[in-house]
């Protein structure tokens, strides 16, 4: 790999965030340099192998270009593929420091190699917080899910009873959102109330389609190979145990940025997600650094906006790069 002494843009991330942006960035004429990420056992463990969140789903249906759908895999692939096609270089290792004091920046990877930037883009994204059951793990992709928006409409959720566990504003959301397909929703709670806003509590609790199952968590997943989920077992503070029947189940207890090889030197908010200093662009607390996806993203955290976002910090980092006499 033929590598510039000081490059002027490296992506980190490979989901569609990171892939938009080479895209971007390759066309226009940056020489974009990604790092996708490693293919290690720890990160098959936090579902941040190269390609995202994507690469972990199965059908995607809500992607424009696609009215049939598409596999994330192979939407994943075909994205960079295209920014390959244009001159993007990709290296499969982790950026595990960053030095983002002084300029140019200096990254260092999980090979030992030391390289030079003039702009980093950011788009590591989020990973979905799970219970840690290991038979939510068996079932994900096969009725287990964190994404409703993502997945409520498929096929299997249709016209049959789901479980969501949280009590925060996500999961009221997401039980709300699964209405319009699942004929029952059970919201299981820890707790005897909600954590979400007042509105969006009272908005659940007046669903007739919404039960709450209070002060219960979640035992284990039940289903087959066959048939993928098939119910939840849930257990109270009493230690009495009910098993749902559900052919899904949604973990909506929030997502944990992937910002800690960061270590702290772009700002962030109190969950991690790091802070855009214009929220309608892509810069960050450090000038020559910006950030796409969902992990400058708490609310939306779709494939689409992403995207969006991974076209914008291509363009903000192409205008900084002009700005200073650089490209």
């Amino acid at each position: 790999m033929n590598q510039p002494e000081i490059e002027k843009i490296v992506i980190i991330g490979s989901g569609p965030a990171s892939w938009t942006c080479a895209i971007y960035a390759a066309r226009a004429n940056l020489g974009p340099l990604v790092y996708e990420g490693a293919l290690s056992e720890e990160n098959r463990l936090r579902g941040t192998l190269p390609l995202g969140q994507l690469n972990l789903t199965t059908e995607v249906e809500n992607f424009p270009g696609f009215p049939e759908g598409v596999l994330g895999p192979e939407l994943m692939i075909r994205s960079k593929q295209q920014a390959e096609r244009f001159g993007t270089r990709v290296v499969t290792e982790d950026i595990v420091d960053v030095d983002l004091s002084k300029r140019p920046f200096i990254l260092t990877d999980s090979a030992g190699a030391t390289i030079k930037a003039h702009t980093v883009v950011i788009a590591t994204g989020a990973s979905a917080n799970y219970l840690g059951l290991e038979s939510e793990t068996r079932f994900k992709n096969y009725g287990v899910s964190a994404c409703a928006v993502c997945d409520g409409a498929l096929p299997r959720f249709r016209n049959t009873p789901l479980v969501v566990v949280g009590g925060g504003d996500s999961a009221a959301e997401e039980a709300s959102y699964l209405t319009k397909f699942a004929s029952k929703v059970y919201l299981v709670h820890r707790r005897d109330k909600l954590r979400a806003s007042k509105i969006m509590a009272e908005r659940v609790l007046a669903n007739p389609k919404i039960e709450p199952v209070w002060n219960s968590a979640v035992d284990e997943v039940l289903g087959s190979e066959e048939k993928g989920v098939t119910a939840v077992r849930v257990k109270n503070h009493q230690n009495e145990r009910r098993t749902i029947e559900a052919t899904g189940m949604f973990a909506a207890i929030g997502h944990t940025p992937n910002t800690k090889f960061l270590k702290g030197q772009l700002e962030t908010d109190d969950k991690g997600f790091v802070t855009l200093k214009d929220p309608h662009r892509t810069t960050t607390s450090v000038e020559g650094v910006f950030a796409a996806g969902d992990v400058a993203d708490p609310i939306y955290k779709q494939a689409i906006t992403a995207a969006g976002m991974g076209c914008k910090a291509a363009l903000d980092a192409e205008r900084w790069l002009a700005a200073m006499g650089i490209h």
